[in-house]
Formats: structure tokens, C-alpha cells, sequence
């Protein structure tokens, strides 16, 4: 399905976005494939959890793929499409018994960006229990790349550097009790409760990654970033590694509060800070200024 002109803000996590001129919605890998051998430079985008659009919009095309959310179970097997919710899967490995997606029921985001990223929290990622992935490469078209294939290490695959979307995802799980899952999560979501800011607070999540061997929240902290406000982004007092929108902000001001935040970590550590956050626009000057300051393009 093609929708023109269509209007992203209340899809995205921070609630910012203008228009995207041409935006598909497939339904199968097969539909994926037909769209972006048409469309050759889509960019493909899951829910938009982490994704930061311009709200001076995007000119080109984009691909979703939240309607490609099969589950299927066997045995200790799943099988996820790429929109599927880690939520949801999470709590679907909970009714079959199984253990190794405790940590996905804390986040906003669907499988395939939780695979492109080797998504973790509280011990447990991505990489430790996927079993292969079906991609989409440019010169190959479908193919299925192992866990060794996928060249996982923190918070980063071999989807980052090379031209490859994922589309379906397929988990190899331990078993286990209810009881003992259920209470894995129901710590990682008080985890998250505490140390991190409700969803109802427009926010992408972490916006830096947290560089070898220290923490981004203690360094941005240590620099005296909390609280800090650019225009209608903020800060989250509780933790310096998250943006929050007041409802007011736009996307500048975002990546003004980015750039701010990363340079007195720069200033004070020499520690260049890589944002976890990407963002997708391009009409003004200044923000791909700043992006390619954040290396964000």
C-alpha cells in the first residue's frame, strides 16, 4: 500500500515529523521486495522508535514494515517478521514456556530494528539467542544470514555497514517456567519504570551509546547536561541520556540539544559520543549540518 504525502509525527516515539512524499506499507517479504526493487534508495523503517524525521519532512521514499508481523512457534523455535513487536513476542515466549526475550518487553520497537541494532538490557540481547535472519540485499535480493553472518557486538550488526534491511527473524529459545520469566520481566519493567522515562513522555529511548568501557548517562551527567533545554527538547532530569519533547519541539531542536550534549562530553572527556538515535530528512541545511557533525548521515 502507497500512501503520498503522508504525515509521520504521531507515528514516531518523539512525536516530531513532517511529511514523507511516497510511504509504502507491505505486507509480505514478497511485496517488500517488489517495492524496493522499484524504489531502490527507500529508506526502510520499522515503528520509528528511534528514528528522528525532519519536520520540514522527507522528499523521498520510504518503506514500513510494521504489517510484516507474522509469529509462528515450533517447539523452541519463533519465527518473527520484522514489524512484529518485541512486546508482543515477548509476552507470546512467555505463554509457550520459553526464555531469552524477557529483556524485549521494555521497548517500544519491532524485531527488525531490534535486530539491526543487537538491541540488550539486564544481561540478555539479540545476539544470544537469534538463530539466523532473512534479509533484504540489494545485489542477492532474500537471503538468510547466520548469527556469525550477522556480525553482532554492541548495539551494532553487519546491517549497519552493509545495505541490508531485515525482514524476518528466527529465535532459538530455552524453556522455562512462567514463573521464572514472568519474573525476569516484571524487572525489566520496573527497571525501566525507574530509571527511564515513560513512553507517555515523547523520548527515543537512549540517544548516545554507551562508549567501550564507560557509560554515556555518567558522562553526559558528569558535563553538566541535565536539564538543559533548547527550544521545546529537554534533558530528562532523571537521566542525562535521554531527550524529552515537551510537546512544543522540533526536530532542530533535537539535534541542537544532541550537538550541545555531545560536545561538552568532547570538551570535558575527548570521548566523541555515537548517537544511538538516526534520523531521516535532508530538506535543511542546518540540521544536516549537525548530522554530519554527529555523523547521523
Amino acid at each position: 500500500m502507497l500512501e503520498t504525502d503522508y504525515d509521520i509525527k504521531k507515528m514516531t516515539s518523539f512525536k516530531i515529523g513532517g511529511k514523507i512524499s511516497k510511504m509504502y506499507f507491505p505486507v509480505s517479504i514478497e511485496e517488500f521486495v517488489e517495492i524496493k526493487e522499484k524504489e531502490t534508495d527507500a529508506f526502510v523503517a520499522g515503528n520509528f522508535s528511534n528514528i528522528l524525521v525532519s519536520t520540514d519532512g522527507y522528499d523521498g521514499a520510504v518503506i514500513c514494515t510494521k504489517k510484516i508481523d507474522r509469529i509462528r512457534f515450533d517447539g523452541n523455535r519463533v519465527l518473527a517478521g520484522a514489524g512484529a513487536r518485541g512486546t508482543k513476542l515477548s509476552k507470546l515466549a512467555l505463554e509457550n514456556e520459553l526464555s531469552g526475550l524477557e529483556f524485549m518487553i521494555a521497548f517500544p520497537g519491532s524485531v527488525g530494528g531490534e535486530v539491526f541494532m543487537n538491541a540488550g538490557a539486564h544481561g540478555q540481547m539479540v545476539a544470544d539467542v537469534l538463530r539466523s535472519a532473512k534479509i533484504y540485499c540489494p545485489k542477492h535480493g532474500v537471503t538468510t544470514l547466520t548469527n556469525a553472518d550477522m556480525q553482532f557486538s554492541y548495539r551494532t550488526s553487519v546491517c549497519q555497514k552493509m545495505p541490508y534491511s531485515v525482514l524476518e527473524a528466527e529465535f532459538v529459545l530455552t524453556p522455562s517456567t512462567k514463573d521464572k520469566i514472568q519474573k525476569k520481566m516484571d524487572e525489566n519493567l520496573s527497571f525501566r519504570q525507574n530509571k527511564q522515562p515513560s513512553l507517555t513522555l515523547p523520548n527515543c529511548g537512549s540517544t548516545f551509546r554507551n562508549p567501550e568501557g564507560d557509560s554515556a548517562g555518567r558522562l553526559l551527567d558528569a558535563a553538566g547536561v541535565k536539564g538543559l533545554k533548547i527550544g521545546g527538547a529537554y534533558v530528562w532530569e532523571n537521566h542525562a541520556n535521554f531527550i524529552i519533547n515537551d510537546g512544543t519541539a522540533t526536530s532542530l531542536d533535537i539535534l541542537e540539544l544532541m550537538h550541545e550534549m555531545y560536545s561538552r562530553v568532547k570538551e570535558k572527556f575527548d570521548v566523541e559520543l555515537k548517537p544511538e538515535v538516526r534520523y531521516l530528512g535532508g530538506k535543511n541545511e542546518k540540521e544536516v549540518e549537525i548530522c554530519r557533525k554527529l555523523n547521523l548521515l
